[in-house]
């Protein structure tokens, strides 16, 4: 097919710049979960947009961070670098009028890629007036050869065509890598785990801060009905009651939250099971990251 393009493009940055609202607002639906808090994504998760001139294989990754003390956090950035290994192209996203030095890092680790990069500046409707973006563009301008600059808002979905746009320029030429009905490489089961995550993530907030993984151990039928039951993975016992509240009431607003949107994304009525575990400093043991699909 002449002048169709397609390739990978890793989406990279610290954490909390918008990868993931970014990647769920380039394919117009959710497939990254999303909270407020730092480091939520801890998967590589792969989302397909297909074009009329090209397909992009959007690969979203974990925030690039310096604090490695836990074996997750290493396992995390591991995962991170590793998107950078197979892309064609990558998507450096930051934040607008904010550069830190996780940033640099981050910057410094695309350099030593040797891949093409587009800038992609997020969050840019919180920027009044907007001219103020263009001493911070041409600061960038001057760390880095960056193949384009596009500012965007991934939250309101401002200026995305234009970065579509941008991506495909930069991709070669060539068919499409997976099938046009295709969205992601991730299962159901990865899926529903992820959304009573998002659920946990939101509910604790900073009670419980990254000691939470969600298992699916068994996703079966009873009665014509589907049926999950989950692992809620605590990493010290004080959490249990934490994450389950006073008479179990927590735990079950955690799971009707969940359930709404499994059913939303499945088409289907789920009963969820839910179940908290302790697991000590599962966080910390490289057997229970591997247990856990997280490295």
């Amino acid at each position: 097919m002449s002048g169709f393009r397609s390739g990978a493009v890793a989406l990279v940055g610290r954490p909390n710049v918008g990868k993931s609202t970014l990647l769920n607002a380039l394919l117009g639906q959710k497939l990254s979960i999303v909270t407020p808090r730092p480091q939520t994504t801890r998967h590589r998760v792969l989302g397909l947009g297909n074009y009329p001139d090209g397909q992009i294989a959007y690969v979203d990754t974990p925030g690039l961070h310096m604090g490695q003390k836990r074996a997750l956090n290493r396992a995390m950035n591991r995962t991170a670098a590793s998107a950078l290994a197979d892309a064609d192209l990558v998507a450096l996203v930051v934040e607008a009028l904010r550069w830190t030095d996780e940033d640099q890092m981050v910057l410094d680790r695309i350099r030593d890629s040797g891949l093409p990069s587009v800038l992609v500046i997020n969050k840019v409707d919180k920027v009044r007036p907007r001219e103020r973006l263009l001493p911070f563009i041409a600061d960038l301008a001057k760390r880095q050869a960056f193949v384009e600059v596009v500012p965007v808002s991934a939250q309101k979905g401002d200026n995305l065509s234009p970065l579509v746009a941008a991506l495909l320029r930069h991709l070669p030429e060539g068919e499409a890598m997976y099938p046009p009905e295709m969205v992601t490489d991730k299962s159901e089961r990865f899926r529903i785990a992820e959304i009573v995550r998002e659920k946990l993530t939101l509910e604790l907030n900073q009670e419980v801060p990254y000691g939470i993984a969600v298992e699916v151990e068994s996703l079966r039928e009873e009665d014509g009905q589907p049926v999950c039951s989950a692992v809620v993975w605590v990493d010290r016992e004080g959490q249990k009651p934490i994450v389950i509240g006073a008479r179990g009431a927590r735990l079950k607003r955690i799971g009707t939250a969940a359930r709404r949107e499994i059913n939303a994304l499945t088409g289907q009525r789920w009963h969820l099971e839910l179940w908290v575990k302790v697991r000590e400093n599962w966080a910390d043991n490289a057997q229970a990251l591997r247990a856990l699909g997280l490295e």
